[in-house]
């Protein structure tokens, strides 16, 4: 452990994840199961737009933790129990998510508010002195936010929807209205943090295979669906894991003071929103289309298969630009591509939207890994993989 690392834990942060903070995830896989399920009830662009102001808003919290545990390490049993106190909250919006713009707003605005209060009041009494500084600039904003999100829950219709757009305005540009450079990140943590949390995001889609193939008779057609649906999940998860998460951890670490803040929150915030989103879109259209393979696939179901990977690789070109990734512009490129895939879907069979989009975004991956390569550049996922390295030579190691 460095001097660096020492002097971490000795202000009451994280360097590594812990257990209990996988723990708390368990309930992300069931707001995600949540938001999927919604979707898949009431496909439409309406359905869309609210499960993507409500993951907004929800995101910004969820991500809010993870800040609060690389600040105020969860090792007493006073700061456990505050943080179970948060996951019930968390729960609590998650199954008032299928609902909420029809009934149990009421509920969503409730756990939001309990939510928000722990995270405040975690940060503000047990955090650092400049964790301390930047909630109490930070506090206000997001008690607004709540406020908004509680008042959205006790409206109906075009109010509630003003409310709770605000609500997420007011989230997407508090770090422009405060200075949020006194929050100290430990990029070793953080990004860890964040990547379980991708991994359980793409978990679900794993859980909606299976779910869609409830009671299901068992043929070689199904179970030639299925291995085309983990082969996306796959394609999805080592499109991340592959290089982003490593580089993207060395590019955070490597931002000076103050500034990482402003980067993390744009990489790491705003960026994997729109990856998340992605994820839970993707999950639908899985869901939608894998039990019927062999019949043309609906419009919604189309759209938001393919569209969810484009929403996906969308998210990546944002996170690139932010961390000053190379090559951001391969992942805007393969979001055009898999649209494509669309009418595959639409005019023929869901199985052949669903390899051709496996094989077009695949290709997309490998080909961005290729060029990764032959830079120079190595990860520990890629470093053993001879069919990559094949005509890669030198270039350093990373450490």
């Amino acid at each position: 452990m460095t001097s660096t690392d020492s002097t971490a834990n000795a202000e009451g942060g994280q360097l590594r994840a812990s257990t209990l903070e996988l723990f708390f995830d368990l309930v992300f896989v069931f707001t995600m199961t949540q938001l999927t399920h919604a979707f898949v009830h009431h496909p439409g662009w309406e359905a869309l737009a609210q499960i993507a102001l409500m993951f907004g808003v929800i995101w910004w919290m969820y991500s809010g933790y993870v800040w609060l545990t690389n600040e105020v390490a969860p090792n007493s049993s006073n700061r456990r129990t505050w943080l179970l106190l948060g996951m019930f909250g968390f729960f609590v919006l998650a199954l008032a998510i299928p609902d909420a713009f029809h009934g149990t707003g009421i509920a969503f605005g409730v756990g939001y508010v309990l939510v928000n209060t722990v995270h405040t009041a975690m940060f503000y009494f047990s955090g650092g002195a400049g964790a301390h500084i930047a909630i109490t600039r930070m506090g206000p904003l997001n008690a607004l936010s709540a406020a908004l999100v509680l008042a959205g829950g006790f409206a109906h219709d075009r109010l509630q929807y003003l409310c709770w757009i605000l609500a997420f305005v007011v989230q997407v540009l508090s770090p422009y209205l405060v200075d949020p450079g006194d929050f100290v990140v430990r990029a070793s943590h953080f990004c860890e943090r964040h990547g379980l949390v991708i991994i359980v995001a793409i978990g679900e889609s794993v859980v909606s295979i299976g779910v869609g193939l409830a009671g299901e008779r068992i043929t070689l057609g199904l179970i030639g669906n299925v291995a085309l649906g983990l082969t996306l999940t796959y394609v999805l998860w080592w499109a991340y894991f592959g290089i982003d998460d490593e580089r993207g951890e060395h590019a955070l670490a490597a931002v000076p003071g103050r500034q990482s803040s402003r980067v993390a929150v744009l990489a790491y915030g705003y960026a994997l929103y729109l990856l998340l989103l992605g994820i839970i879109v993707t999950a639908a259209g899985i869901k939608m289309s894998i039990a019927h393979g062999n019949e043309a696939a609906s419009l919604a179901a189309a759209s938001a298969l393919s569209g969810g990977v484009a929403l996906y690789f969308f998210g990546q070109f944002c996170f690139r630009l932010a961390l000053k990734l190379p090559r951001p512009w391969t992942r805007l490129l393969a979001a055009f591509a898999v649209c494509a895939t669309i009418p595959i879907g639409v005019a023929w069979v869901a199985w052949g939207q669903l390899a051709a989009l496996v094989g077009i975004a695949y290709a997309a991956v490998i080909i961005d890994d290729l060029i990764t390569l032959r830079s120079g550049y190595r990860s520990s996922y890629l470093e053993g993989n001879h069919l990559l390295r094949g005509g890669a030579s030198g270039g350093r190691r990373r450490s």
